[in-house]
Parts: C-alpha cells; structure tokens; sequence
C-alpha cells in the first residue's frame, strides 16, 4: 500500500531533470512547494508521455494530477463533480491493473510514473501487556543518495460533460513488498528504474506486463523511523522525515 508520501522537488526542476515539457508551471493548480505529508486527492506532479501532433512521437510531460483515480464512466453527483461512493482509488494492485474495470482502460495508454522522496508506512506492533492495541510505527521510505523515486502509476480524463474543464487524476501501482520492506508492511509502490520510463509511459506500445511482475529492485532503499506526527495531514514539514525520538525509558520505582 501506498497512502501517504513526501515530494519536496519543483515540477519545473523535476521536467528539466528528467527532458520533459513542464506542463505544470502556470496553472490553477499549486504543487511547487515541498509537500512532506502528501494525502489522498492532493494535487501531485505525474510524468506522462503524448503526442502533440496525431503523427509526431511522443514526448514526456509533467502533469498535474489528483491522487485517487476517477474513471471516466463515473457519474457526476449534486456538485457537478465525480460522485465516488466507494473507496478512493490511490492504489491499484500490480496483478489486477489489466483486469480490473476501473484501472484496464488507462492500463493501455495512460500509463505515469508519480515521482516522490519517499513513502511512509506504518508498522503494526504487538498487543500491549493489557491486550490493547498499540500505536503503529511509522517509517519513511527512501533512497539513501537522495534522489527522486519514479513509481508507475496510471491516469485518467473525467469529464461530467463537453463543457466542463476535464480532471485528471491517477493512482499508484503497487505490489509484494520484498527484504526489509516486507517487516513494515506487505505491499510497497512498483518502483521503476530510469531504463523502463520509456517502455512503461509509451502511449503507443501495450502493456508491458513483465514490468508488474517483475520483483522489485530495493538495493539502495533506506527505512527511517520517523515520529509519529506524520499520522495527522495537519502536520507538514521536513520535520516530518527526521529520525523518530528514541522512546524514554520506562522506570519501576520498588
């Protein structure tokens, strides 16, 4: 699972990083500054592939997005936007994205990679002496040189009607969390490496699927304790990725 994450790069550096056409810089929606506590139907930057001309290739563009796919058969509700009754789609499973009804579509040419510092996920822990639940710890994700994660995502175009501005949206992919990652939770975001952007975004290939099955690279992964202000979206901050406080030592007086 992937349901929180942390992206502090600028869409227009991340564009001039990556050779993409920043698409991002100039619009209604903000997504310049550092977000450490990105949550569920935030705007985030995406990476895409399109053409421009019906018979030109197709060029990487960065994109904004909201985080939680909107299929483009769902309805509009009372207020003109997607009526979702069901759960948020920020997560589509690596082995259903071909099948499922709500991701198959995009499945075949909006594919995206959602890049990020890292992610967070929290780990259960056992049952206290008095058999009540203990608070989970929560643990970031990243690379240890510090580079931008690209994970594979996919997107969607909803439109309630002709006249209306069109929403785009998308999800994260994810899949079998392997090593150390396995010990915090059992799935993980499908991280891709530079070498399968292409192949994974091209709008006028299939889909790849040996790139879902495929067991995930963690080499070069970090896992960080962190505090457990990341449980609230209220809270956002580069203090959000600092090592967790050690615990103060319980003392029994005799």
């Amino acid at each position: 699972m992937c349901g929180r994450f942390a992206v502090t790069t600028d869409p227009a550096l991340l564009a001039e990083k990556i050779k993409a056409i920043d698409e991002a810089t100039g619009t209604t929606e903000r997504a310049s500054e550092p977000n450490y506590n990105v949550a569920p139907t935030t705007t985030v930057a995406t990476v895409v592939s399109r053409h421009s001309e019906p018979d030109d290739e197709p060029t990487r563009r960065v994109r904004l997005m909201r985080w939680g796919l909107v299929p483009p058969w769902v309805k509009a509700g009372p207020d003109g936007g997607p009526d979702n009754k069901g759960p948020l789609l920020i997560n589509a499973r690596a082995d259903k994205v071909a099948t499922s009804p709500a991701f198959r579509g995009s499945a075949k040419s909006k594919r995206c990679l959602v890049p990020m510092d890292g992610w967070y996920e929290w780990r259960p822990n056992p049952d206290n002496a008095a058999g009540k639940k203990t608070a989970k710890t929560p643990f970031f994700m990243h690379r240890d040189d510090g580079e931008p994660l690209f994970m594979a995502g996919l997107w969607s175009v909803w439109k309630p009607d002709t006249e209306a501005d069109p929403l785009l949206s998308c999800t994260i992919i994810t899949t079998d969390a392997v090593g150390e990652l396995a010990a915090v939770h059992d799935r993980m975001p499908l991280m891709l490496a530079e070498r399968d952007w292409d192949d994974w975004l091209n709008p006028d290939a299939p889909l790849n699927t040996e790139l879902l099955t495929r067991a995930p690279d963690v080499r070069g992964i970090e896992l960080r304790e962190v505090s457990r202000l990341v449980n609230s979206i209220r809270n956002n901050g580069p203090q959000l990725l600092e090592p967790a406080e050690p615990e103060p030592e319980q003392i029994t007086l005799l």
